[in-house]
C-alpha cells in the first residue's frame, strides 16, 4: 500500500501535505503580508472598584474616549486592519515599531519597552481535537497608563472568559488594582491554557504509545513523527516566553507596581513547567520511535529465526536426497526393495531429532 494510502487511511494526509510547510515555512526576512480582517469587533471592559462598564462600540475610532478617565480600561480588538492598528497606536501613543509588530505574521514571543509603553506579543494555543493539532492565534497585548490593549487575530475565539467572569465580579482582586494586575491575569490564563493543550497532546502520546508496547503496525511511525511536529509548535511557544515574562518580572517601568511582580514571577514559574513538560514529552517520543524500531527489529529476526530452523529442518532431507540421486551403480540399499522407505524415515527422524535439539538449547 502507498505511504499516502497510509496517510489517508490515518486522517493524517493534510498534515504530511501541509502542516511541516506551516510550521517550518518562517523566513524572518521577508515581510508577510497580512489579509486584512473581515470584520472588526472591538469590546471595552471598563471599571474601577465601585462601577463597571463593558459594551461593544460600533468602531475603532470610539475607543480613544476611553485613554484618559481616570479609569482601568480594557479594550479587546478581535481582528486585525492596518488603517486601524495605526489609528489606535496613533491616538494611544503606541511607536510605530509595536504597530509593525502587532500586523507582523508568525512574529516570535518577545517583550519590549518602549517609551512608556509595555509591549508582548505571543501565542494563544487551541488543541484541534478532530485532527489532533496544536492550533495558535497570535495576540498582541499594549500595557499603557490605565489600560490595556488587546490585539486578537480571531473573533470566535479566546482564553479570556474566566477574566470577563472576574471583571463582573465587584469584590475579585481585578477590580481594585492597576492596568498591570489586568495584563498579569491576561498573561496567566494563556499559558495556563498551554497546559490544557500539553494535557490532551499527552492523551495522545499515550494511546500512541500503548499502541506500540501491545503491537507494531506500519502506522505507528507515521503517528509518531505527526506528534514530534505537534511537540515543535510546543516547544517554538513555551521556550521564549521565559524570556517574555522575565522583562516583565526585572522591568523598572512606573507601569508595574512592586506587589505585581511577584505575580510576574509565578507566571515565570509555569512557563518554566511547561516548557520541561514539552522535553519530558519530546524525550517520550524519542523512547516511543526508539521502541517502534526495535520491535521492528525483533519482529524481523523472528522471521529470520523461522527461515532458519526451517532451512536446518530441510537440509538433512536435500542432503539424503542429494546422496540418493546421484548417478552411480552401487548406492547402500538402492536396490533394496525397503529402501525407499528407509530414506523417507531418515528424512523424517533426522529434522524431528534436530528440532528436539533446538528446543532442548532454548533457540525458540
Amino acid at each position: 500500500m502507498p505511504s499516502t494510502n497510509y496517510l489517508q487511511y490515518l486522517g493524517l494526509d493534510h498534515v504530511f501535505a501541509e502542516r511541516t510547510k506551516e510550521i517550518l515555512n518562517i523566513n524572518p526576512t521577508v515581510l508577510p503580508v497580512r489579509e486584512e480582517a473581515a470584520a472588526v469587533r472591538v469590546f471595552v471592559y471598563d471599571y474601577n472598584g465601585d462601577s463597571l462598564e463593558k459594551r461593544e462600540l460600533p468602531e475603532v475610532r470610539e475607543c480613544i474616549k476611553y485613554r484618559e478617565n481616570n479609569r482601568i480600561s480594557w479594550i479587546n480588538i478581535d481582528g486585525l486592519r492596518k488603517a486601524d492598528v495605526e489609528l489606535i497606536c496613533n491616538e494611544f501613543n503606541i511607536h510605530n515599531l509595536i504597530a509593525e509588530d502587532i500586523l507582523s505574521i508568525n512574529q516570535r514571543p518577545k517583550m519590549d519597552e518602549v517609551d512608556d509603553i509595555l509591549f508582548c506579543l505571543l501565542n494563544m494555543l487551541y488543541f484541534n481535537e478532530k485532527n489532533s493539532t496544536v492550533e495558535y492565534e497570535q495576540i498582541s497585548i499594549v500595557l499603557g497608563k490605565d489600560f490595556v490593549i488587546s490585539f486578537q487575530e480571531d473573533a470566535d475565539r479566546d482564553v479570556f472568559d474566566p477574566l470577563r467572569e472576574k471583571l463582573n465580579n465587584a469584590n475579585t482582586k481585578i477590580r481594585h488594582r492597576g492596568a498591570d494586575y489586568l495584563c498579569y491575569t491576561m498573561l496567566d490564563m494563556i499559558v495556563d491554557n498551554y497546559f490544557f493543550v500539553m494535557e490532551k497532546l499527552g492523551e495522545k502520546i499515550e494511546v500512541v504509545e500503548d499502541e506500540i508496547a501491545r503491537s507494531t503496525s506500519k502506522y505507528s511511525l507515521i503517528k509518531i513523527n505527526a506528534l514530534k511536529k505537534e511537540l515543535l509548535v510546543l516547544k517554538r511557544n513555551t521556550t521564549p516566553l521565559r524570556e517574555l515574562v522575565n522583562g516583565f518580572v526585572h522591568s523598572e517601568s512606573e507601569l508595574l507596581e512592586d506587589r505585581t511582580s511577584k505575580y510576574f514571577k509565578d507566571v515565570y514559574d509555569h512557563i518554566v513547567q511547561a516548557s520541561d513538560l514539552v522535553e519530558n514529552y519530546r524525550d517520550m517520543m524519542i523512547s516511543m520511535q526508539d521502541l517502534y524500531i526495535n520491535n521492528v527489529n525483533l519482529r524481523m529476526n523472528e522471521v529470520m529465526k523461522v527461515m532458519a530452523i526451517v532451512t536446518c529442518l530441510m537440509a538433512p532431507a536435500t542432503v539424503i536426497g542429494g546422496i540418493f540421486g546421484m548417478n552411480f551403480d552401487r548406492i547402500p540399499y538402492l536396490h533394496n526393495k525397503y529402501g525407499f522407505f528407509i530414506a523417507v524415515a531418515l528424512m523424517l527422524f533426522v529434522p524431528l531429532w534436530m528440532l528436539w535439539g533446538f528446543k532442548r538449547k532454548g533457540w525458540f
